[in-house]
């Protein structure tokens, strides 16, 4: 089995929020997509951040908090989906597949709002433990 993507340094929301008031790189950002599969595009919108802005930040850039806690919340997403789904590879299509339960969207189009990350995850919760319908 692959080795999931941990983040064990996020222990509680309090964890969660220091290290999104520190700020990530643009270079974890790129980790992240990379492991993700997710384009530029995607992670920008996802951060809430403008294209042409994402593609001018360099390696070192720092992001804001607000698009800090989002790629740490996507990293979780995904994590979570991981452990749901028993490996990463599957739950990637799953993120892109388009369903009935998010309005014919799929649940990556969802998440450029905290609403939609927290939809996508309890969904993943239900799936969990059997009571997705």
């Amino acid at each position: 089995m692959k080795q999931p993507i941990v983040l064990t340094r996020l222990q509680n929301p309090l964890d969660l929020i220091e290290l999104s008031r520190k700020g990530l790189s643009r270079a974890a950002v790129d980790l992240v997509a990379k492991k993700l599969s997710l384009s530029d595009r995607e992670m920008a919108r996802i951060l809430n951040i403008s294209e042409r802005t994402f593609h001018r930040y360099t390696p070192d850039t720092q992001l804001d908090t607000s698009s800090t806690e989002r790629l740490l919340k996507l990293m979780l997403l995904y994590q979570h989906g991981e452990e749901v789904f028993a490996n990463l590879e599957d739950f990637k299509p799953w993120m892109r597949q388009s369903m009935r339960i998010f309005g014919d969207k799929s649940a990556l189009d969802l998440l450029d709002t905290v609403t939609g990350f927290e939809w996508v995850d309890n969904v993943l919760s239900r799936i969990e433990f059997g009571t997705y319908s």
